[in-house]
């Protein structure tokens, strides 16, 4: 880390201990840069990071102080929908904002995907040339489902190392992330069905409840810490529920991270229910700081969790490779793969087992990680300058989307409209709910560090925000 990131998250774990509490005054940036043996510009550069990150607040001429309730000061409210289930309509915006993503002449804040240029491509093709070279013509049939056998020893092997233990013949190689959560969607439900889904939810969950003719309980979820379980306890009392479809890790497009008790808790609840759990899981690898969050599957006796994972988000964008731990659904789910896709393509299966055969990866997850996380901070400070007063920003701990919650006033949809103008694409909140909520809200992709259009895009988007208030 950096010298400002390492003073900041000295003064952080302050903060959140409670040595230093609400109200309390900063040291003055002279004070700090002396006693510290740093530059003025250092201190500076932390005390803005703890601003971005809602801990402390600025005070004019007077200096920087701890926030009155520095956990969720400055961070979006949480929604509170109606506690039903209700059908599913697939909105033309999201088709729409999708379709920006292959304009290449658009500043890319509304994409859902990183920037191709964080990713070791050319390694990646090397590797698929030695997998060929030596593949036998009778591994093209052997890779039918559950799929490539030394790819899934190698994802076994990691959850291994993160302290899950996965049957690597649990392990279904899918078509990328979202085959695996529609196939687990597939098998654990039937049309009429409730699934629990987050408020504010990633929108393919919701393409995916309405094309399978299924109903949406959408939960209040916590901007810092997921799902509210409360709210999930009384709705399993209250009616019955056929499966929950969470991101317990830098969900999107909240960026919230369930902490390991509530995962406890979680998996305890639905398995008292026998709810499985359709965990997605894509984000897995890129957490900010030096470890990752506990996989809901470590808590899981019941067989109950369906873990679904890529690596698209964090090795291999465009070679559609994802799984699903099937826990005792595995079977239900290779049948399923075979009667839709029957398989995923082999040279991408055999180019990504080469590639975590012969080392590297994690080596360009610490660097991707490094990437992401000062990006983050980046965006989060310039988002918090140039958003006017009244605007909350979620603070991820991984991943690479922020939430902006504007004043009530802002429309996000006219804001993308007028965005697209500028030739800058947004991801307007309303595409995050199968109810008109979020109309004021953002997610923001901060993935392509280095693309200079980042900065100034995001200036046009903040006066475009401000000529809708005047």
């Amino acid at each position: 880390m950096k010298r400002y990131e390492v003073l900041a998250q000295e003064f952080s774990e302050l903060i959140r201990s409670g040595a230093l509490p609400a109200g309390a005054r900063l040291p003055s940036v002279r004070e700090t840069s002396r006693s510290r043996r740093v530059s003025p510009s250092t201190v500076f550069e932390a005390w803005y990071l703890l601003q971005a990150r809602g801990l402390v607040e600025s005070r004019p001429r007077s200096g920087f102080y701890v926030r009155a309730d520095p956990t969720s000061a400055a961070k979006p409210a949480r929604a509170v929908p109606p506690p039903r289930s209700r059908a599913v309509a697939v909105s033309d915006l999201v088709f729409d904002v999708l379709a920006t993503t292959r304009r290449a002449d658009l500043v890319p804040l509304g994409s859902a995907f990183p920037s191709a240029d964080l990713f070791p491509l050319a390694q990646l093709a090397r590797a698929m040339a030695r997998g060929l070279r030596s593949l036998p013509p009778a591994r093209i049939v052997d890779d039918l489902p559950p799929g490539n056998e030394r790819l899934r020893r190698q994802i076994a092997l990691r959850y291994a190392r993160a302290g899950v233990e996965v049957d690597a013949d649990d392990i279904l190689i899918t078509n990328g992330a979202l085959e695996a959560l529609t196939l687990s969607l597939q098998v654990v439900t039937r049309p009429g069905d409730a699934v629990v889904v987050e408020s504010p939810t990633f929108y393919a969950a919701l393409q995916a409840l309405a094309r399978s003719g299924l109903r949406a309980i959408e939960l209040p979820c916590h901007p810092a810490t997921g799902l509210d379980l409360a709210s999930l306890s009384a709705t399993l009392r209250r009616q019955r529920v056929a499966a929950c479809w969470l991101m317990p890790s830098f969900q999107n497009p909240l960026g919230s991270t369930m902490p390991t008790e509530h995962r406890r808790e979680l998996v305890s609840l639905l398995a008292a229910h026998d709810v499985p759990l359709i965990d997605d899981d894509v984000y897995a690898e890129l957490h900010h700081g030096p470890h990752p969050p506990v996989s809901a599957k470590a808590f899981d006796r019941k067989g109950l969790v369906l873990t679904c994972g890529s690596f698209s988000k964090c090795l291999a964008p465009g070679y559609r490779v994802g799984w699903v731990v099937g826990g005792r659904h595995a079977q239900a789910l290779e049948r399923a793969k075979i009667m839709t896709t029957l398989a995923t393509a082999v040279p991408s299966q055999q180019a990504l087992a080469e590639y975590l055969d012969h080392g590297g990866y994690d080596r360009h997850l610490r660097s991707l990680r490094r990437t992401l996380g000062r990006q983050c901070d980046f965006a989060s400070r310039l988002a918090t300058r140039l958003f006017p007063a009244g605007t909350r920003l979620s603070a991820p701990e991984g991943g690479y989307f922020l939430w902006v919650e504007f004043p009530t006033h802002v429309d996000t949809l006219q804001l993308h409209a007028q965005a697209l103008e500028q030739g800058i694409s947004t991801a307007p909140g309303r595409m995050f709910s199968a109810a008109p909520h979020f109309g004021h809200c953002l997610r923001l992709n901060f993935g392509h560090p280095r693309d200079p259009r980042f900065e100034p895009a995001l200036r046009t988007v903040a006066d475009l925000v401000a000529a809708q208030r005047a």
